[in-house]
This record gives C-alpha cells, structure tokens and sequence, in this order.
C-alpha cells in the first residue's frame, strides 16, 4: 500500500479529489481517524499508549484514495478477479496442509490453516462464496451451464472448507445474513423461499456429517457453563468478560469516551493480580461498537455507524461490484457484533480494500452512464 500511495499521489488531481472527498463515504473514515487522533487529548495514559491506539483506525484513511483511484481505473474488477484467484489457491493449499502438515507457509495453530488464523481464512472463503452466488444464478439463467457448474463447485469446496476442516464460529452468523441477503436481492418469493428449505437442509445434514461443526458450536455452552460456575478463562466467558468491563468503562464517559488508548489501560487494570489468561494484556473487547465507545463514546458510535450506513448507500445498484461491495460491508457489520473486525489488520483492510475497490467500480459504472 505505501508503494501505492507513493505512486498514486503525484497523478491526484487535486479539484476532482477534493470533491470526491465531500462526499459522505469518504469523509466518514476520515472523520473517525481525526477522532482518534483528537481523542489521544483527553486520554490519561502515556503517549505511547494514546499513538499506539490510533494505529488500529489509521487504514480507515485508504478508503478515499481507492474510491478516487478505482473510479478512473479500468483495473478495478482485476483486483477482485485476483482476491478470488488468491484465495481459492489458499483454500487448495488449506485442504492440502490438513493432511500434509509439513506443507504450511507459517506455523500456525491450526490444522488446515496454511498461514495466518482460521478467523482470517473463514472471512475470505465465505466472502468469495457470497461474491460467486449471483454469478452462478447468472450463468444458470443464461444457459452457460459449464461455467454455472464451475463456479458452484468453487462455492461448495469453500463451503466444505468452512463447514469441515476450520470453522471460526461468527462465520456462521454472518454467513445466514448474507444468505438472507442474496436471497431477498436477487430471487422472487417462490425461489426464495425455496432457497431457505434448501439451505435449512443442508444444514441439517452438515450438521449430521461434520462431528467437529457439532463440537465448535455445542461447546459454545459448555464454555459459558464452565465460566459461570468456576470462573475458566474459556473463549465465551472472557467475550462477555470484556464485554462487562468495556460497558462499565464505557459508562464512566458515556459522551466523547476515555481517549485513544484507554481501552488497553483498562484491560491492563483489570488483569492486575490475576493469574492464567485473565492475566493477559489486551487492547481488544470483541466488539466493535464497544471498541469505539470505551474510546470515543457516543460520538465515536454515531461516526461509526454512520459510515457503515454511507457505505451500505454506494452499494444500492444492481451489479456485481456493487453486490461485493454490499457484502464486504454487510459481514464486516455482522461480524463486529462478536469481534472487532473493522480495527483488525486482516478483517481491517478487507474492508478498507472492498469498499475502495468496488466503491469505486461502481462509482465508474455510474459515470458511464
């Protein structure tokens, strides 16, 4: 990106720029980076904390650059075409490191997980699987049967990826919505309808042949049991652990918040005199909208959502930019309830790059015409 940058900002032109920033979906990330930025201010802990907390906001401000860029370029749908291309190699290489472990990139945790996390390789499949889903309707109605047949098949091993070698559970979540989605955008009542008894049964029966699917989610209750009753470090307890706290915090500033950095500061407090992985030292509740509010408060919050809903608007039209526009916006949304994804580097710049990209594909598109 910073070579890009580089070799981007001598060919601005600064009068269309400039008015391409007035508009809401790229002023909004601009105006939560400033926030961050004004909000190392009020903050009590040292500098370094307060600089340190405005890294995770800073590729926010990308996001006008790519839409200035891809709406003059031609190249935009290459950069999609070559996200689809990357990942269907990692998702090849995926199944191949779970029985050839000696084939990884990294040394991951793991199985199945070349590099990386599982969280980040769940984000992108199921991304592309939504990206492919009205390219196979299109290509059915069209009666191009080989490529319908392609590309579903590309569907159903990131399908299979997901659902049988790492599953990150949000994934699950995430993935209903944009089925919902796909559904209510791009079919009739009848074939709607029909594509829920459909996904219903296939759920149903992936649920029956992955025994690991049945552990991930039936163990979500054994963990919130063993955190009620022994106070266990288990997956579930410390989310609704920092939940708790992020809300007490949050309460304590509930206007403008506690300034950039503060939310480390209070896990940092809180981790005093514990012993285990309560001890650890974190910056990060597990959600987005807490993430913002310990720091920024309310006003933090109305900035956030607010850009997620002027960037739902760029995506309103009918085409495959803007339905992977819609989607990249759609999960990260979903996903913060359970993380905090737009502030993390891999989810992060999926983010930044999706909206970019295609935001300014489409914004090309409507130039066009």
């Amino acid at each position: 990106m910073v070579i890009w940058f580089i070799v981007l900002i001598p060919t601005l032109d600064p009068r269309p720029f400039l008015h391409s920033l007035k508009r809401s979906a790229s002023l909004l990330p601009l105006a939560l980076v400033v926030l961050a930025v004004i909000g190392t201010l009020w903050a009590d802990g040292p500098w370094s904390v307060r600089l340190h907390g405005i890294n995770p906001v800073t590729k926010l401000l990308a996001i006008p650059f790519l839409l200035y860029h891809f709406e003059r370029s031609q190249r935009g749908p290459w950069v999609l075409v070559a996200f689809l291309a990357s990942c269907s190699l990692l998702m090849g290489l995926s199944w191949i490191v779970l029985y050839a472990p000696e084939w990884k990139i990294a040394a991951t945790e793991t199985a199945g997980v070349p590099l990386k996390n599982y969280i980040d390789q769940n984000h992108e499949f199921a991304l592309c699987i939504f990206a492919l889903a009205p390219l196979v309707l299109e290509f059915f109605r069209q009666r191009r049967l080989a490529l319908a047949a392609g590309c579903a098949a590309l569907m159903l091993a990131f399908f299979a990826n997901i659902m049988f070698v790492v599953l990150a559970r949000t994934a699950l979540l995430y993935m209903m919505v944009l089925t919902i989605l796909f559904a209510v955008r791009n079919l009739d009542r009848r074939a709607m309808w029909l594509l829920f008894a459909a996904a219903t049964a296939v759920a149903v029966a992936v649920w029956f042949a992955s025994p690991y699917l049945r552990q991930r989610v039936e163990h979500v209750a054994v963990e919130y049991r063993l955190y009620t009753e022994t106070y266990a470090p288990t997956s579930t307890g410390q989310r609704l652990e920092y939940w708790r706290k992020s809300i007490e915090s949050f309460g304590e500033a509930p206007l403008f918040g506690n300034g950039t950095g503060s939310i480390k500061q209070m896990f940092d407090r809180e981790a005093v005199g514990k012993t285990g992985a309560w001890a650890d030292s974190i910056s990060n509740p597990h959600n987005q909208t807490l993430y913002v509010a310990v720091q920024w408060g309310v006003l933090g919050c109305i900035v956030l959502y607010a850009m997620w809903y002027f960037h739902l608007r760029l995506f309103q039209e009918r085409s495959l930019a803007t339905w992977i526009g819609l989607i990249v916006v759609v999960q990260n949304i979903v996903s913060s309830l359970l993380n905090s994804h737009l502030f993390d580097f891999h989810e992060g710049w999926m983010y930044v790059m999706g909206v970019g990209v295609a935001g300014g594909v489409v914004a090309r598109a409507k130039g066009k015409k």
